[in-house]
């Protein structure tokens, strides 16, 4: 017999988490504090509407070493099935055959030739994982990423790959039409059992939180800024994420449906939410033109701004 559980929080975490519950027979409910599923830019909302999607466990061993890249690659066989699974429960009158939007045709670390010797430090700190960071020629590099500037060092990251974090929430949400999904309930806070509404207390066998920054009271998490540029390219061809080298931040370049690009960069500590900032634009636009010149003609379709949750030590 399932058990009655209640989840707070209808992010990433938390629609993987009802996915997994659902399909092993319990009976969920999935609180949000939003009043949509999809809730505008104009709302604080999961990080996940914002994020690039890079499933990056070699690249990520900068900061988080072993651990990161062991979690990573459980990680990249976790999306794998995931992905499989909403594919196969498509029908005709859904987008759930699109899955989560999942590329693993590797990625791409570049950097300028002045600053050859930071990116050479950077690599020194992926050398456990050496046989998978491939220096690639020059004739190469353009083949894998077409349009991309000459002279600079380029670098294979074997196994890596993507995924399109807003599709995922939209597929995950499908994929389980028997959970009670109760929009607009924020939660105040958790005990064992019990979720903590603003009307009263809601009893369950298990209760979980998934809320991100929303627990900031409660655990030791904090928001971490993170800042897009989502790009019309009409003929742009790139197939994977491209991480551009630099010795104050890391610019990653993410290809998206519809001749898209979303253009990032690492974080960023701060818990601010507002619009993003003119030097900040101007910083991440350079950044993808100084390695794909023939972006100078792509549109940029919007910007946004968003904070994870982060814990004191970053790991997670």
């Amino acid at each position: 017999m399932g058990l009655r559980i209640g989840v707070a929080g209808a992010g990433l975490l938390g629609r993987l988490a009802v996915l997994a519950l659902a399909r092993a027979g319990h009976e969920v409910t999935l609180f949000e504090a939003n009043d949509s599923l999809s809730p505008t830019s104009t709302e604080p909302r999961a990080a996940a509407w914002t994020s690039a999607g890079m499933l990056s466990p070699i690249a990520e061993m900068e900061t988080g070493g072993d651990t990161v890249r062991e979690l990573g690659e459980r990680s990249l066989q976790l999306w794998q099935e995931i992905d499989g699974y909403l594919r196969a429960h498509a029908n005709t009158s859904s987008d759930l055959d699109s899955g989560v939007g999942l590329k693993l045709q590797d990625s791409l670390m570049v950097c300028h030739g002045s600053d050859l010797g930071s990116a050479q430090r950077v690599l020194r700190l992926l050398d456990g994982d050496s046989a998978r960071v491939i220096k690639l020629p020059a004739d190469e590099a353009a083949t894998l990423a077409p349009g991309l500037k000459s002279g600079l060092h380029c670098w294979r990251l074997i196994g890596e790959g993507h995924l399109y974090p807003a599709l995922a929430m939209q597929n995950l949400a499908a994929a389980v039409p028997q959970v009670r999904w109760r929009c607009g309930e924020p939660v105040l806070g958790l005990t064992p059992g019990c979720v903590q509404l603003r009307h009263g207390t809601e009893s369950f066998d298990w209760a979980i939180d998934t809320r991100g920054t929303g627990a900031a009271t409660e655990v030791p998490v904090r928001g971490v800024r993170g800042e897009v540029i989502v790009l019309s390219a009409p003929g742009f061809q790139l197939h994977r994420a491209v991480r551009l080298l630099h010795p104050r931040w890391r610019v990653y370049i993410v290809p998206r449906p519809n001749e898209q690009l979303v253009i990032g960069a690492t974080e960023i500590e701060s818990e601010d939410r507002s619009p993003i900032s003119v030097q900040s634009t101007m910083e991440l636009l350079s950044a993808a033109f100084s390695i794909f010149p023939s972006l100078a003609e792509a549109r940029i379709l919007w910007t946004d701004v968003n904070l994870r949750p982060a814990t004191p030590d970053n790991l997670p």
